[in-house]
């Protein structure tokens, strides 16, 4: 299994890309929607964690553009401002985790979706 972290603090995106790495979870991270695009071209991921407000292309954006290109990628997004209209800004499949994200609750629903 492999993610794609995509957020657009550095330090969070790669402190996270390296406990998931300590529990068995291969991670890459970008800090900018063109940067995860870059990525994914060139490397398989089969989940994206996605930050739902970045500057240029949000984690929502992100995430139409991926899934035209991947469909089978899972998302799930992230955010720091845990408003209504973020969430109802996605689809209401999509898992959202509210920043600061505890690394078990990511582990736990990584392994979730990927189950699925």
């Amino acid at each position: 299994m492999r993610l794609l972290l995509v957020d657009d603090e550095g330090e969070l995106v790669s402190t996270i890309a390296e406990r998931l790495s300590f529990r068995g979870i291969d991670a890459d991270w970008a800090v900018s929607g063109e940067e995860a695009l870059a990525k994914a071209e060139t490397e398989h991921y089969d989940i994206a964690v996605l930050d739902v407000k970045m500057p240029k292309i949000s984690g929502i954006q992100l995430k139409g553009m991926l899934e035209g290109k991947y469909p089978d990628m899972k998302f799930i997004f992230m955010t720091g401002h845990g408003s209504e209209d973020d969430f109802i800004a996605g689809s209401a499949k999509d898992l959202y985790l509210v920043k600061p994200i505890a690394i078990d609750t990511l582990v736990s629903k990584v392994e979730e979706i990927f189950k699925t």
